[in-house]
């Protein structure tokens, strides 16, 4: 069903763009997918429309940012005190430790076609499907730090290792997408 409504849109951008066929302007089609049906209706524009209408009130966009209270990516986010689990370690602290030559492990536990898109210079790929067969490959004395693109799936990670006795385990906070945030933008998001 998204794929059909999609070509409509796109086919109705084509139209409006090239100033070709007859575009949906002031009709309104419906979509019964069970049926496999379609309906079309012919909207008349309402005087009384806000933004529209005879007399407008609504003259500009709301922000959107702001309406949803969400932040807005395109300013910087405002300085925030940022609490790190004693099983955590933020991704800056992870490059300063890269750039020093610091004796850990680095493991990232995403798929291949994930760490094909981005990865982090020296992480080791472990897929999290084939972690906990592959824990006797790990050193228990090392240090090891694990991120995935997020922080959930290296989580369970590091459950998995603490649960198997190792003790200096710690997950990357956010994962490849903090790394990109903050240390490396030419580090892609996906």
């Amino acid at each position: 069903m998204p794929g059909t409504i999609g070509l409509i849109q796109a086919t109705e951008t084509v139209k409006l763009i090239l100033g070709i066929g007859e575009p949906l302007v002031g009709r309104l089609l419906l979509y019964d997918a069970l049926g496999m049906r379609f309906r079309e209706m012919k909207l008349r524009k309402n005087p009384e429309c806000p933004v529209c209408g005879d007399h407008p009130t609504i003259m500009k966009l709301i922000d959107y940012h702001q309406f949803c209270g969400v932040p807005d990516p395109r300013q910087a986010a405002p300085e925030r005190e940022t609490t790190v689990n004693p099983g955590e370690i933020e991704v800056t602290e992870v490059k300063r430790k890269l750039d020093r030559g610091d004796d850990f492990l680095l493991i990232d536990v995403r798929e291949p076609h994930e760490y094909k898109i981005a990865s982090i210079a020296g992480a080791r790929l472990i897929p999290l499907g084939e972690f906990a067969k592959r824990v006797g490959d790990l050193d228990p004395q090392a240090e090891i730090v694990i991120h995935c693109k997020s922080g959930m799936r290296s989580a369970k990670a590091c459950g998995i290792l603490r649960n198997a006795g190792f003790t200096n385990v710690r997950n990357m906070k956010g994962g490849i997408l903090a790394w990109s945030n903050q240390v490396d933008p030419s580090v892609p998001k996906y």
